[in-house]
């Protein structure tokens, strides 16, 4: 009995990793995401699109691609403003119905690839940015030195220039015409 249900946990979260994965790999929901289409809690929206189908999923059974396709075109239109018509959500969904049958059945290899691929995609990210990271900063330590080069020999004591004094304005008198009324002026523009 214990084993069952330890197999059971396991094909649970084997499948949540598969969900999570697929819905991660979804261009149109990258895209989304990326651009924050869905307000700043874009990444947040994602990460509960997976723990929603994951609970549609188990709490209904008879759910199959279609109806999983319908939510992904739903929520990607209520929560991100996207219309999804390039129908990108049809392999999606179909991905994540197999991946509920191969984890029913025991079979974990398929999501531990995608795993060990999204990992090695983030790793490749990681350097690519290092790497990215580190010539803008040699080539802003760079253009240090050469400003520093550059400012050597411009320096000028400022110590003794006087301080800057405006001429006050002259106010303009009122005119008061013969009847002893004073003359509105408009500001000279």
């Amino acid at each position: 009995m214990a084993e069952t249900t330890a197999q059971q946990t396991t094909a649970s979260s084997q499948l949540d990793l598969g969900i999570t994965l697929a819905i991660h790999n979804w261009p149109s929901l990258n895209l989304a995401v990326q651009s924050n289409w869905g307000g700043p809690t874009s990444a947040d929206k994602r990460d509960w699109l997976c723990g929603a189908i994951s609970d549609m999923i188990n709490e209904r059974p008879e759910t199959d691609a279609e109806d999983l396709e319908d939510v992904l075109i739903q929520v990607m239109n209520d929560e991100f403003d996207v219309v999804v018509d390039d129908e990108s959500a049809a392999p999606v969904a179909a991905q994540i119905m197999e991946m509920r049958e191969q984890t029913a059945r025991g079979e974990f290899g398929p999501i531990q690839e995608m795993y060990e691929t999204w990992q090695q995609k983030s790793q490749q990210k990681a350097s690519s940015a290092a790497a990215t990271f580190k010539k803008v900063e040699a080539r802003d330590e760079d253009q240090e030195t050469d400003d520093e080069e550059d400012d050597e020999g411009d320096d000028v004591d400022m110590g003794d220039a006087p301080a800057l004094v405006r001429a006050p304005k002259e106010k303009a008198q009122p005119e008061i015409d013969e009847d002893g009324f004073t003359k509105v002026v408009g500001k000279k523009r």
